[in-house]
């Protein structure tokens, strides 16, 4: 394929034809000339056009020159191509009126979108581009990203369908990270997937514009998912978010929870068929308990219950600063109990809006667990204190411990046994289990025994269970915030939600901590405390003993503060104001205060090397030293015998 240039999408002046208008016109040039004069630049695009399908050698779309006048120019499905994609850039090139553009499946390929990608560098007219189901794959994929790098009139791009993978999810990372005019994005119906998905977590965490993102239809996961919302949870400017159909998962939800607590600006959130349980929806409303901004919430065909139903409706009523106005569980069945529920809620909350599938739901319950009669038998002879026996002495006086069917029956009816005829029947099974018609009650000797193994069996399943359900939980979180300080930006915030508790004093607000600003604490040779930092600065904390005050480097990049309440934030400030590194003044007194690392709980353990320790006497435990036996004295009183 040759290469492209903005000069190979126009036309020579000569070769364009001069558009001649009708007769009619110029008699009504005076009072229709506003008219004349759009009809004059209709007609010379539209023999731009022309000309430029006969250069390329396709058929012209006669929709096209019938709706030059329209803002929004409609031509999906009309089997475009390549190089019908061309001749219509080369039209395009000039015109002013088109604003919005749809080109939605026309097998434009990624050569079709090299030629849109030209023409855009040359207008800036164009605001909303659909090139949908187009077969752009990665090729056309990096010429979007291209385009987005120069293009500051684009508000608005559709790509979905255009199997665009993991690595192609880089390119975007890559442009829309310095691209704010993008405002609307639709990526779905693509072939991302777990690392597609760490990009896109990454695009979220540095685009300061996307206020409409879809990605509905793609395969990110539980790995994507997790890389996906730690992006969400420090994205500042995203309202409208479309996540269906990607297999999200419990585990998505736990981590989509997560990043709810934190992100205050989503306003629509889109979770339909992503396999979720009502164990996800508890996870979900965690976060939930939290957010106050996020209006419509999407969760039909999950696999949830009246259950699932009810901990919606519930963290709604017990939320009181929730923003929630619609929820849709439109497949889901609810019971009365659901339905008074939600009339209390609603009375709160009126602008609530629940769509649920009917009323005809129930609650699963399991089934009430069959008592083993011979574990009753064994409890109601230790309650008495009695041995096995003891209880059957009367009936077995030769002391076999066999006793006739008919005897044992009678005895168990006889006594105060909690059993039914049902129970002692099985019981008479299991001790004769020949038919002989004698039951041998030896068995219910080893009833304790085995009811402890099978006690035990059963506690080290449940706490098998369990342990393995909060290791993938806590991998899980791990794994989340390990995405969320990998794709952070520096100059980002995180806003606690712990901080919003009010004491007695009075509301107190949330506590934001720059992620930058929290590294490792690391003792230097010339006993002082440094800071790391991922510019390469230092910035060095007083000693314990010396005066030396804090001076701040003359760079004007970001500098970073193992504790932000320590230093000031900027070489001018007074002081006797301290300020931390939020830009909030803390008390007056600690600009007097000498600055030390054991005045920091950080740093409290280990003091600076040089500190001088208060004098005093120090008492030692002195230690004898033993001497030695001479071998001279122990030599006078034993002489050595000689042995001839």
């Amino acid at each position: 394929m040759s290469a492209l240039s903005f000069e190979s999408l126009c036309l020579k002046d000569d070769d364009c034809l001069s558009p001649t208008p009708p007769q009619d016109s110029e008699e009504d040039c005076e009072s229709d000339g506003k008219f004349f004069q759009l009809w004059l630049e209709a007609m010379s695009t539209a023999d731009v056009y022309v000309q430029a399908c006969q250069l390329v050698g396709v058929v012209p779309v006669s929709h096209f020159i019938q709706n030059l006048h329209s803002p929004t120019m409609t031509l999906t499905h009309h089997g475009l191509g390549p190089l019908g994609c061309k001749a219509l850039a080369i039209a395009l090139v000039s015109d002013m009126h088109i604003n919005t553009l749809e080109l939605g499946d026309n097998h434009i390929q990624a050569e079709g979108a090299k030629y849109l990608v030209e023409m855009l560098r040359a207008n800036f007219t164009i605001q909303h581009l659909d090139i949908s189901n187009n077969h752009l794959k990665s090729a056309g994929a990096e010429f979007v990203a291209k385009m987005l790098l120069d293009n500051i009139s684009l508000k608005s791009l559709k790509l979905s369908g255009n199997k665009f993978t993991d690595d192609d999810a880089k390119y975007f990372t890559d442009t829309l990270s310095t691209n704010s005019k993008i405002k609307e994005l639709d990526l779905s119906h693509n072939e991302f997937c777990g690392k597609g998905g760490e990009h896109l977590g990454q695009l979220l965490a540095n685009n300061e514009g996307l206020e409409l993102l879809d990605l509905s239809w793609n395969h990110l996961r539980m790995k994507g998912a997790v890389a996906f919302c730690a992006g969400l949870k420090v994205n500042m400017m995203l309202q409208h978010l479309d996540l269906s159909w990607n297999g999200f998962g419990n585990e998505g939800a736990l981590a989509m929870g997560e990043a709810l607590k934190f992100n205050n600006t989503l306003v629509y959130l889109s979770l339909n068929n992503n396999r979720l349980t009502n164990e996800g929806v508890s996870m979900l409303c965690r976060g939930l308990e939290f957010n106050d901004t996020l209006r419509v919430l999407l969760l039909a065909y999950n696999s949830l219950t009246v259950e699932g139903a009810l901990s919606l409706v519930n963290v709604v009523k017990n939320t009181p600063k929730t923003a929630l106005e619609e929820i849709d569980i439109c497949n889901v069945l609810v019971n009365e109990n659901f339905v008074r529920l939600l009339e209390l809620t609603c009375q709160e909350h009126p602008a609530l809006d629940v769509v649920y599938g009917g009323v005809g739901g129930f609650i699963a319950k399991k089934p009430p667990k069959r008592v083993d009669p011979m574990k009753v038998i064994q409890d109601y002879l230790d309650q008495r204190k009695l041995r096995l026996w003891d209880f059957f002495r009367n009936i077995d006086k030769d002391g076999t411990m066999r006793v006739p069917v008919a005897d044992f029956r009678k005895a168990v009816q006889q006594s105060s046994i909690p059993l039914d005829r049902y129970q002692i029947e099985e019981l008479i099974q299991r001790l004769d289990r020949d038919r002989t018609g004698m039951v041998d009650y030896r068995g219910l000797a080893d009833t304790r025994k085995q009811m402890m193994r099978d006690h035990r069996r059963q506690l080290k399943k449940v706490e098998s269970r369990q342990k393995k359900e909060k290791q993938k939980s806590d991998r899980i979180l791990k794994t989340f915030q390990s995405a969320v300080e990998a794709v952070t930006p520096r100059s980002s915030m995180v806003i606690s939600p712990g901080g919003a508790k009010e004491d007695s004093s009075g509301p107190q607000p949330f506590s934001a901590t720059p992620l930058s600003s929290w590294h490792h604490i690391v003792m230097s040779t010339s006993s002082r405390y440094s800071v790391s930092n991922l510019s390469n600065e230092h910035v060095h904390l007083p000693t314990l003993g010396g005066a030396t005050h804090y001076r701040p480097t003359s760079s004007p990049a970001m500098r970073s503060y193992s504790q932000p309440n320590l230093l000031v934030d900027s070489p001018r400030s007074a002081p006797g104001k301290s300020v931390c590194a939020q830009g909030i003044r803390s008390d007056p007194e600690m600009g007097h205060r000498k600055l030390s690392p054991t005045a920091n709980s950080l740093t409290r353990s280990r003091p600076a090397l040089n500190a001088k320790q208060p004098e005093g006497k120090v008492k030692t435990k002195k230690v004898k030293k033993k001497k030695p036996k001479k071998l001279a004295d122990k030599g006078s009183k034993h002489p050595a015998q000689t042995v001839k």
